[in-house]
């Protein structure tokens, strides 16, 4: 039967909708602050290849420059320790030679000298600022996965107040030729390699407009990325390296990464602004370097003291990277080390077995 006052109610209930979607049409919610969309400029992918191969024009540098290192350890608890610039001189010379030393500030007094020959390192730990039991000379294999003796060779002091005890025993896990790669770009190599382009949009803070007092200085910058792929022996593609190149403006190579054969980062290189480099200024390349290690858990930066003392295309002989201990420190051989961590590891699933019924 007709009920009058159960349709009354209805159009009562829709009224009330009918109000609240309008009203939220006709007024509009706050405005709320979002990040700044930053212009893109564009390049075809034979000129962001040619920005890799100038930079690999590079066939040796020597330079005085100001050393950085951080130790992210603490990583996994959002902790770093920086620990302060030192001065260093560095030798590269390609395909992937490399001689660094490193030294106290003012004084000028040697931290560490190492080397590398492409093949192998060496690292002579020279200070301590302590007892000296943490001065050695290590040596190892580069492409060999020392993690397993990450716990064992690790002789990081945590928490020591001392500036040159605390940098020289960071040493002890330092690679010199994770530089290399960064210094000494490889260049395209079409007859080994594949290379893919696209291109990313991030989410970044612009610390220019952070120092404008912007409410929140957020940018979304967009990339191209140009990736390196090599083709394995079953057809399967392993990437191996990944360039960055910021768009805002004109496109410009600001960044690297190195993979290994599991496709995790190697080195993760940022290129800082660029400069005139050596003194007859016809070299512009990247003016700070900085990169990041994840797996050893460290970050190093280089930037030059003096860009026109710079020295490029020197030929430099093979026994300038071939580092002797002629301090007589006490030695400490990885690739020993690794075996000899092997060996009990393998008599003690040896002994488990045998334990088992």
């Amino acid at each position: 039967m007709f009920n009058p006052n159960k349709i009354k109610k209805i159009l009562i209930v829709f009224a009330a909708i009918s109000s609240v979607a309008v009203s939220g049409c006709i007024t509009p919610r706050s405005k709320q602050q979002t990040a700044t969309l930053l212009q893109a400029g564009n390049a075809t992918q034979e000129e962001l290849e040619n920005q890799v191969d100038y930079l690999a024009q590079v066939t040796s540098m020597r330079a005085q420059m100001y050393f950085k290192f951080e130790d992210n350890s603490y990583a996994d608890v959002g902790a770093a320790e920086v620990y302060k610039s030192a001065d260093s001189d560095i030798v590269v010379q390609r395909p992937a030679n490399i001689r660094l030393k490193v030294e106290v500030p003012v004084i000028g007094s040697d931290v560490a000298v190492m080397t590398s020959d492409g093949t192998s390192f060496r690292v002579a730990i020279l200070q301590d600022g302590g007892s000296g039991k943490n001065k050695k000379f290590v040596t190892g294999t580069n492409s060999a996965d020392y993690s397993e003796l990450q716990e064992k060779v690790d002789d990081v002091v945590k928490g020591d107040s001392n500036q040159v005890k605390k940098s020289a025993n960071a040493f002890a896990n330092f690679r010199p030729q994770h530089f290399t790669g960064a210094l000494l770009v490889s260049p395209i190599d079409k007859t080994k390699f594949l290379y893919l382009l696209s291109t990313t949009t991030t989410e970044e803070v612009d610390f220019k407009l952070y120092k404008k007092k912007d409410p929140l200085g957020w940018v979304l910058r967009s990339y191209y990325l140009l990736d390196e792929f090599e083709k394995t022996g079953d057809g399967s593609l392993k990437i191996r390296r990944r360039f960055w190149f910021d768009r805002v403006g004109t496109p410009l190579l600001t960044r690297q990464q190195i993979f290994d054969d599991a496709g995790e980062i190697e080195s993760d290189i940022v290129y800082g602004k660029r400069g005139k480099v050596s003194a007859e200024g016809n070299y512009v390349l990247p003016l700070r370097v900085e990169v990041t290690r994840p797996k050893e858990k460290y970050k190093m930066t280089l930037s030059y003291k003096n860009p026109e003392g710079v020295t490029i295309g020197k030929q430099y002989p093979e026994t300038a990277f071939q580092l002797e201990n002629e301090w007589n420190l006490p030695p400490l051989d990885l690739d020993e080390k690794l075996r000899e961590l092997q060996r009990e590891k393998s008599k003690g699933a040896t002994a488990q077995e045998n334990l088992e019924p």
